[in-house]
Order: structure tokens, then C-alpha cells, then sequence
């Protein structure tokens, strides 16, 4: 229960047994604690808001799987929805009258995919989405910016923030160095270092891709001309612009980041917010680019479960409760209050701490000032989130073990979360300033 003491030992045993079956003892690397120290949480279970461990522990949630489970753990219409899905049958590998509902429901709310091709993650999303633009423009280089993260393709492990730098590891060991030689690195919020890329590569650039919201060093906003400097750029130069949505897609507005911010992309890639937090993802744009992804062009795309009939079920169910009135505007209320908590009880305790939020998104850094790329968010007192991090756990709040992941709310935070959250952060914020 919130505020009593943890017992871990369950968790520890686990791990051990983990360490002899999976590197690291986990199948993600993130989710090891590395940064921070002990044995990961094994999860038991979740409800609502919450999570319980194996030892029994129950934490608020604002890691949510990483962000899809926009609508808490087990929320009933989900629930519902891939009970009778998988009652039908899990996998047929054949067209299903769900993966149109579905693709129609999100063009629905962004406009600019005229057409879409679903798929099995948010890293076959991007990585398919570079091939389409490479094939469109008919050139090689891409751009992309320090510290954002496109998933673990192997062209775009480099400068990749997240589980990269919380780890401290290479930007891409194991990678052929020509893997990587055409991917150009930029400066996120300066539109200047894309401007002097396409100087140097006239010509040769094929794409501009970018978190429009950054979520992979903390949460960094964009700046207020930054995104359609982009455009712009891109426009100019007869390149396209992808918007890496899979974390901001139905997170920081209806329509994404785009509709947010009123900036319309070439290409756009989602993830597993769009299947209720199963395995799912889609690229999609416009409708000249897209047509020439197999069978209707040449560049080859293809997955046996893309568009599995429990996950467009599962992700129908999502959006549709999503659409309901006055969802959008309560979660962005709750994750600006958890922002404004932050930022005044650090304040309170004289720690230098920045704190923003973006819809139902929010992150913090404990910075003097703005983190607002890479290099700023990289100053962020990492032994202090490190106690911080404990601190909120024995509090009973669950963050993601990294100074460098956004955090997430889902409709089934409320006026108790948001207060329990508050208690725990001025307990932590006293433990880590005694």
C-alpha cells in the first residue's frame, strides 16, 4: 500500500532467476534499472492507475507501458474488446473488416494519412517509413536529431537518447559503420543546424525525422516556430518530413502532435497507443507516397500479424473511449498538475528542477533551466533522480527508472492520484535534500 514499507524479496528471487534466461535479466534494456540501482519491479498485475508487484506493492503508474495504456490497465471496454476479439480467432494472416474501422477511425483524426499500412511495432513503423522516403525522394541521407529515439533500427542507433544514454553505451555497437553513414545528426529546437545539412548535402537528403514532441530525453517541447521551420526546410528542398508520433499519437492532442501544433507531415509513424498496449504500430501519409509501398509499388513492406484482429479490436475500443467528451481536456489537466506539483515542491525544497507537460504526457529534469535538446537535457543531476526515483517508489509512485523518459497519465488518473502523487513527492524531496 502507498507510503508503507516495500518488501522486495520476491522481486529480487525473480530477477536472479531472470539473470539465467535473458541478458541482463530482462528483454528490454531500460527496464533493468541500470541507472538507478536494485532489482527491477516484477509486475503481478494492474487495475485502473495502478500496478502491483510480485511482493505485493501497489504504485500509481505513470510509466503506463511505456505510454499506450492511455486508458489505465485493464479499463473494461479493452478488456471487452480482446475477450471477444480472440473468441473469433488471435491470427487469420488475411484482411479483417477491423483493420479498416480502425485505419478509418485515425484518418479520421489525422487527416494527413490518406493511406496506411499497419504493422507489429513502433521500430518496424520507422524503420518502414525510412525506406518509403528514401524510395519516394530517391535519395539515401536522412536527418535526425540528437537525442531523439526511432527504436532500434539499425540506422538510427545513433545519438539516440533514451536507453542509450541511460545505459552509457555506444551510440551503436554491433552496427556497420555504412549503416549509419547516411544518417545525418541535428540539433532538436535549432532549425539552423538542419538548414546548414541540407547546405552540405544538396541534394542528397531524403527525409527530416523527428519526435515533435520530445519524450526520449525527458520530455523537451518543441520551440514555437521549430516545427513548421521544419516544414519549411523540407519543403525547400524536396525533402520529406516524418513525424515520429509513436509516443505522442492520441497523447498530446487528438491528433497528435500535428494537430497540437498545427504542423502537417509527409509521413507519420504510430504505435501501440493505436492497439490498447498490444503489439501494433502503423506508418501512413500521403497518398502518393504511400502507393508506392508493395503490393500497389515496388518498396517491400510486409508482417504476417500487421493487423491482427485482437489488436484493432483492442485499439478501436482505445480510441473510442478517447473520443468521449471532455477526456482530452481532464488528462490534460491531471498531467499539468502533476508538472505544477513537481515544480513547486522542488521549489519548496530549494532543488533546481524544470518541469513541463504536453497533453497527457509530463517530465521533469532536475536542471537550472529548460532542457530543450539533447545537450541541455543531458546536464540533469543524475545521482539526484536516482534518490528521487527510490524515494517516490517507497512513496508508492512508479517512474520510469530513467532521468530520460517522459511519464505518462491515462483517463483513470484522478483528484486521488494527483494528491497521493503530491504527498509522495514532498516525501521524496525531503528524503533527498536531509
Amino acid at each position: 500500500m502507498i507510503g508503507q514499507v516495500r518488501e522486495t524479496g520476491k522481486s529480487a528471487t525473480l530477477f536472479a532467476r531472470a539473470l539465467e534466461l535473458f541478458p541482463g535479466g530482462v528483454n528490454s534494456p531500460v527496464r533493468a534499472f541500470g541507472s538507478v540501482g536494485g532489482s527491477p519491479l516484477f509486475i503481478s498485475h494492474g487495475g485502473g492507475a495502478y500496478v502491483i508487484d510480485a511482493d505485493g506493492n501497489r504504485y500509481i503508474d505513470h510509466v503506463l507501458s511505456w505510454g499506450p495504456l492511455v486508458l489505465g490497465h485493464a479499463h473494461p471496454a479493452v478488456v471487452r474488446a480482446i475477450a471477444e476479439a480472440a473468441g473469433h480467432g488471435t491470427s487469420f494472416g488475411a484482411p479483417t473488416t477491423a483493420e479498416i474501422e480502425l485505419a478509418e477511425l485515425i484518418r479520421s483524426h489525422m487527416p494527413s494519412l490518406e493511406r496506411m499500412r499497419m504493422v507489429n511495432s513502433g521500430t518496424e513503423a520507422v524503420m518502414s517509413a525510412i525506406r518509403v522516403a528514401r524510395a519516394f525522394a530517391g535519395r539515401a541521407k536522412i536527418v535526425k536529431f540528437a537525442g531523439c529515439y526511432h527504436g532500434h533500427a539499425d540506422l538510427l542507433l545513433v545519438q539516440a537518447g533514451s536507453g542509450v544514454a541511460t545505459l552509457s553505451l555506444p551510440d551503436s555497437p554491433g552496427v556497420p559503420a555504412p549503416t549509419v553513414a547516411d544518417t545525418l545528426i541535428a540539433r532538436y529546437n535549432d532549425a539552423d543546424s538542419v538548414e546548414a545539412l541540407f547546405r552540405a548535402n544538396e541534394g542528397a537528403i531524403a527525409a527530416v525525422i523527428v519526435e515533435p514532441v520530445a519524450g526520449n530525453m525527458g520530455l523537451v517541447l518543441p520551440g514555437d516556430t521549430f516545427l513548421s521551420d521544419l516544414r519549411r526546410i523540407t519543403s525547400e528542398h524536396g525533402a520529406l518530413l516524418v513525424f515520429d508520433e509513436v509516443m505522442t499519437g492520441f497523447r498530446v492532442a487528438l491528433g497528435g502532435a500535428q494537430a497540437r501544433y498545427g504542423v502537417q507531415p509527409d509521413l507519420t509513424t504510430l504505435g501501440k497507443v493505436i492497439g490498447g498496449g498490444l503489439p501494433v504500430g502503423a506508418f501512413g501519409g500521403r497518398r502518393d507516397i504511400m502507393e508506392r509501398v508493395a503490393p500497389a509499388g515496388p518498396v517491400y513492406q510486409a508482417g504476417t500479424l500487421s493487423g491482427n484482429p485482437v489488436a484493432m479490436r483492442a485499439g478501436l475500443a482505445t480510441l473510442d473511449e478517447l473520443t468521449r467528451d471532455g477526456v482530452q481536456e481532464s488528462l490534460e489537466r491531471t498531467a499539468a498538475a502533476l508538472a505544477a506539483t513537481m515544480s513547486d515542491t522542488a521549489q519548496r525544497h530549494g532543488v533546481p528542477l524544470h518541469a513541463v507537460s504536453a497533453g497527457s504526457m509530463f517530465g521533469f529534469s532536475f536542471t537550472d533551466g529548460p532542457a530543450t535538446d539533447w545537450d541541455t537535457a543531458a546536464l540533469a543531476d543524475r545521482g539526484r533522480f536516482t534518490r528521487f526515483f527510490h524515494a517516490m517508489l517507497d512513496g508508492g509512485v512508479y517512474l520510469a527508472p530513467s532521468p530520460f523518459e517522459a511519464a505518462f497519465v491515462s483517463t483513470a488518473h484522478g483528484d486521488v492520484e494527483v494528491d497521493a502523487f503530491a504527498t509522495a513527492a514532498a516525501g521524496a524531496f525531503e528524503s533527498i535534500t536531509a
